[in-house]
């Protein structure tokens, strides 16, 4: 019997996502990719040799595995001709085996000059948005006047609604933020030339998700960013333009509630976040100065915290449980994947938050707002360290028992299974305890 199967982050983002669907893509027949845009970065590193992928479904490394691009998604044909490229470069024969939805909304160059004049103006209260013009053509979307990958089938249609929202989009550029205007015929010419590189892929993406689980197929939905990341459920508005969780897989593939079998949420072992918005776990420290908290230095570098998409460090702090609990709920996981436990090797101690102290009350649920999360002070069970490599463990009993209790307690507070334990970068430094497509 096929199962189709979610994969999420269930943090911050930057749990490690990409790696998980790679490994597990060998049972799939296609992977398909529901929101976001390529703001997301998904890391795999196969035999040692590092890809990084930031639009394209992460199955793509895998030969007999279809790739859907979801209408959930929205899509820079500038970073998709980029990136097929570099595949292209490795050897990896993409292009045949992507498809995209004609409904996914284009990020066009209006929106990253909207994106980064915004951020601009906002000054110390930026967001902290990669300026990839995610969220301007999200709000294009729900306006109802931004141009989609179908619109490219009409070029001259096309032409003609790209006129007026340029016109629209310089008004505001010019007028409020004192930015410079876009040239129409620019902006028409370089979108006429990239459209010859995403015709031949538009498909009903939709139509062929349903094919694939009425011929009995395993199908792979990828999430992009994390739950707390959500533009409803998220540390608003700290957050990303689109619905992170795994709700986010139906309406962004167009398949139903009862489709989905099984979701699992990537934990990293210890907590992330970049850019803006509130960390209440946060160990601060600045590896540009480096300055500040022991232990955050020591997630930072070992867990090679930077940004794939921005190359921007990441902050680092200890294991949340009250937002990942939180987060465990709003995306009914199934069973958990942990990730990065060997960065954790050196430690003496370890801790994990179990708790908020808000305003002299103590709470086990999160904060309504980010002010709430900004005035929350974590309160923590503190475990033994193991002092000892973990990376590339073939067993669970193999593990230092110390490991080994540190995530039982993790399965002990969050009341789901670790079936998937990530030791390692590599494709091959995983044990699946209880594979999601397993019969």
């Amino acid at each position: 019997m096929s199962k189709n199967v979610v994969i999420i982050g269930t943090q911050w983002g930057d749990e490690g996502k990409g790696k998980i669907v790679d490994l597990i893509t060998d049972k799939v027949s296609s992977v398909v990719r529901f929101q976001g845009g390529h703001n997301a970065g998904h890391t795999l590193v196969i035999d040692g040799q590092k890809t990084v992928l930031h639009l394209i479904p992460s199955g793509i490394l895998r030969d007999h595995v279809e790739c859907l691009i979801g209408h959930g998604v929205v899509l820079s044909m500038s970073a998709l001709i980029k990136e097929l490229g570099e595949l292209d470069e490795a050897g990896v024969d993409a292009r045949s085996r992507l498809k995209i939805a004609p409904g996914c909304p284009l990020i066009m160059p209006y929106h990253v000059a909207l994106d980064n004049a915004r951020e601009a103006k906002r000054g110390k209260a930026a967001i902290g948005t990669t300026g990839n013009g995610i969220g301007p053509a999200y709000e294009d979307k729900v306006a109802r006047r931004g141009l989609r990958v179908g619109d490219l089938l009409d070029l001259k249609a096309f032409s003609d609604k790209l006129k007026d929202v340029v016109e629209y989009h310089n008004f505001a550029l010019t007028q409020y933020y004192n930015a410079p205007a876009l040239d129409f015929d620019t902006v028409l010419a370089q979108a006429l030339e990239q459209a010859k590189t995403v015709i031949p892929m538009i498909t009903d993406v939709t139509e062929q998700i349903h094919q694939h689980i009425a011929n009995n197929e395993n199908i792979l939905f990828e999430g992009a960013q994390g739950a707390l990341l959500d533009i409803d459920q998220g540390t608003y508005p700290f957050v990303t333009s689109s619905n992170t969780t795994s709700g986010g897989a139906v309406t962004g593939s167009g398949v139903g509630v009862t489709d989905i079998d099984y979701v699992c949420g990537i934990v990293k072992a210890y907590t992330t976040r970049v850019g803006g918005g509130p960390f209440p776990t946060e160990l601060v420290y600045d590896v540009a100065i480096d300055k500040g908290d022991a232990i955050g230095k020591v997630l930072g570098t070992v867990g090679h915290e930077f940004g794939a998409t921005t190359g921007r460090q990441r902050r680092c702090g200890w294991l949340d449980m009250v937002t990942l609990n939180r987060s465990l709920k709003l995306n009914a996981v199934t069973g958990i994947c942990l990730t990065k436990l060997d960065v954790l090797d050196s430690l003496e101690s370890i801790k994990i938050c179990i708790g908020y102290d808000l305003n002299g009350q103590k709470i086990t649920t999160p904060p309504y707002d980010a002010q709430g999360y900004a005035d929350a002070k974590p309160t923590y069970i503190e475990m033994p360290g193991w002092k000892t490599s973990t990376i590339g463990t073939d067993s669970f009993d193999s593990l230092p028992i110390e490991a080994q209790n540190y995530i039982r307690k993790i399965e002990e507070l969050s009341g789901l299974p670790i079936d998937i334990l990530s030791t390692g970068p590599d494709r091959n430094e995983t044990l699946i305890l209880n594979n999601p497509f397993k019969e």
